[in-house]
């Protein structure tokens, strides 16, 4: 979670140095830590650890449930439309990044084929943290706390959330998980 936290509040401070998004201060409490509010921080901490732990009950109450060749074709499929999103949007800096480094690293992950006996689970999970993420993330954009310049985005929004978002959280969700099976692996923990 500290790794994968690390790289996405180095990437919140560029963007919001950058004027790609910003936070309301009326809805937040005004402690900052490096130019960034530390309920943003705290983002990076729950969330993951919520959604890890999604993905590790269903790991255990659904063992017998696996499609992982069908999982497989889906990444192929999901690799291809990222791919081509961030070379078509590359004027737009948020679509560009997130589209562009999740290309990198689920390509990663999908060729690399170590993670394809965890991707049935994986995708559960991703699918079941999309309801909180649709209440929670549309509240936020909706009062606006956090407030993004459609200048650097596709404009397109479900509900009042940016469609770069659920793409922000497939690649928040894939680093964490990837890195939890790495070190479980590797009996780090």
């Amino acid at each position: 979670i500290i790794f994968s936290g690390a790289i996405f509040i180095l990437w919140d401070i560029r963007f919001t140095e950058s004027g790609i998004w910003s936070f309301n201060p009326e809805y937040v409490t005004g402690l900052e830590i490096i130019n960034l509010p530390v309920e943003e921080w705290l983002f990076f901490l729950v969330i993951p650890y919520c959604c890890v732990f999604i993905y590790e009950v269903l790991k255990i109450q659904l063992p017998q449930f696996e499609k992982n060749n069908a999982f497989v074709a889906l990444s192929l499929v999901l690799l291809i439309i990222f791919a081509l999103l961030a070379y078509f949007a590359r004027q737009k800096l948020y679509t560009f990044f997130t589209f562009f480094l999740l290309t990198i690293y689920f390509g990663y992950t999908v060729f690399r084929n170590r993670f394809k006996k965890y991707y049935t689970n994986f995708y559960l999970a991703y699918f079941i943290s999309l309801v909180p993420f649709l209440i929670v993330n549309g509240v936020l954009t909706a009062l606006p706390v956090v407030e993004y310049n459609d200048v650097h985005n596709l404009g397109i929004r479900v509900f009042t959330i940016p469609v770069e978002d659920f793409a922000y959280f497939f690649l928040l969700l894939l680093m964490n998980v990837t890195i939890y099976e790495y070190l479980k692996q590797q009996r780090i923990f």
